[in-house]
């Protein structure tokens, strides 16, 4: 909702209309020459090859990574969200170190990993942007759909749960179990700083 996907796709098709010597949304750009195009965005099963979303997401990444080269513009949206949280942020870590050290393209990654931000601070040439929200004294909010440089840590799902109607009860629940994995997530940081 806050338009990242939408963000992907509109310089995917910008690249598009430069490619074919067409105008585009801007009072000046500088788009490069590109070979190819690569999407992987959006999520979806394969009843019939019984394909999971988290296998297609896959196969797509896997044709991606093989074929994509110095020249060709990729757009990735949400890379391994389809799997557990610390084996989705390795498979998004992993293959965004494809892109950059492998094909070297150029690329948009969406994620919401936070940690990718921080696992990828030695990537020269890789920035970090985000977008807000704005919210009123009411509770109600809405997305700005303007890019900031930095990191959103705040996905503001549970915001999204109850403007889609979720029972207020079960939001409350939501927001006493996010509490608890919060102060999980912080001890456990905790212990793994006095490890070493």
């Amino acid at each position: 909702m806050a338009g990242k996907s939408t963000f992907l796709r509109q310089n995917a098709l910008i690249s598009i209309l430069a490619q074919i010597g067409s105008f585009v949304p801007a009072e000046h750009a500088e788009i490069g020459i590109v070979d190819r195009i690569f999407s992987r965005v959006g999520s979806a099963d394969n009843l019939f090859r019984d394909q999971s979303t988290f296998m297609v997401e896959m196969l797509e990444t896997a044709q991606i990574l093989k074929r994509a080269t110095p020249r060709s513009f990729v757009i990735m949206d949400e890379v391994g969200r389809g799997t557990t949280p610390v084996d989705g942020l390795a498979i998004a870590y992993a293959c965004l170190h494809h892109l950059y050290t492998v094909n070297r393209s150029r690329a948009l990654f969406a994620t919401h990993f936070h940690q990718l931000a921080v696992m990828a601070e030695g990537f020269n040439n890789v920035g970090c942007y985000c977008t807000d929200i704005e919210e009123a004294v009411d509770g109600t909010f809405s997305y700005i759909h303007k890019l900031r440089r930095g990191v959103n840590t705040q996905s503001h799902a549970l915001k999204v749960a109850r403007l889609a109607g979720i029972p207020e009860s079960t939001i409350q629940v939501a927001e006493e179990t996010l509490v608890q994995l919060q102060k999980q997530a912080a001890g456990n940081i905790g212990m793994v700083g006095n490890v070493g």
